[in-house]
């Protein structure tokens, strides 16, 4: 931590931290770091935004990979039939930002950020995705002060365990997405990236309806090796997001059947 983040003027409440997180800080400037937003950094000092260290954004690439590697550990063990496919639907739904969100929220992590002023009165303190970006810049202060087991506990108690209900009622009802904690379109996304298959588009097909009972129409494409794209999926619903999160359902449940398919076929061959 430089003498420059030493000096931020304004900052969050900071009522018993460790309590909150389950761990004594032994350099208890990682967790100041861990809760400083860029936006103090740039009201204070603004010459300090070259200096990496000065907020918790780099912070938040070393949590993103320790949360990433926690929730795999943890879905391995708890789901010991599961497939890939499957386990990689579960991890997505509890690393998304909408999840994080949630968590950060639930945890009043909002309330220890130290914000500049403009961001504060903007009510920082309260948006989804700087509340995910600082929890796992929180992650990463907890790795780096107390190593993989200080991390994995946070990330079990707070990011894992009240989610895992959910996660079981999904898989009990055939729901190939648990969608209680994440989002389609996501999934699919990361899905479509891993695979090397690009990024997907939502086109709208098709409205009717009056203006207060409108139905949405939304077809999903992916681009296919010709430089031409595919339909995936479509479906509809009272709003275009509506319709397009139940096509993006749809077409992950496409991909995964087909990547079943071809897998057993690969079986039966050998």
């Amino acid at each position: 931590m430089t003498t420059r983040n030493k000096k931020a003027a304004q900052s969050g409440k900071s009522n018993t931290p460790a309590s909150l997180f389950d761990h004594r800080f032994k350099r208890p400037e990682l967790l100041t770091w861990a809760l400083t937003h860029r936006s103090l950094s740039s009201e204070t000092n603004p010459e300090s935004l070259l200096n990496p260290a000065a907020d918790n954004e780099q912070l938040e690439f070393v949590g993103d990979a320790v949360l990433g590697l926690a929730v795999a550990e943890s879905l391995f063990r708890r789901f010991p039939g599961s497939r890939e496919g499957e386990l990689t639907r579960l991890r997505s739904s509890l690393v998304s930002r909408r999840h994080l969100g949630e968590v950060a929220a639930r945890i009043d992590l909002g309330s220890l950020l130290r914000l500049g002023r403009g961001e504060e009165q903007s009510g920082g303190r309260r948006k989804p995705a700087l509340l995910a970006n600082a929890l796992e810049a929180v992650i990463a202060a907890l790795y780096l002060d107390g190593g993989l087991d200080a991390a994995r506990a946070f990330i079990e108690r707070h990011i894992i365990e009240p989610a895992i209900p959910n996660l079981h009622l999904a898989m009990q009802d055939g729901d190939t997405f648990s969608g209680a904690i994440g989002d389609h379109k996501s999934a699919l996304q990361e899905h479509l990236q891993a695979t090397g298959a690009g990024h997907p588009h939502y086109v709208l097909t098709d409205q009717s309806g009056p203006d207060h009972q409108k139905r949405f129409k939304v077809e999903v494409r992916v681009e296919d090796k010709m430089g031409g794209s595919r339909a995936l999926a479509e479906s509809e619903g009272t709003t275009k997001k509506q319709a397009q999160q139940d096509a993006a359902r749809l077409a992950f449940q496409r991909l995964i059947s087909e990547s079943q398919h071809a897998a057993t076929e690969v079986e039966v061959a050998e």
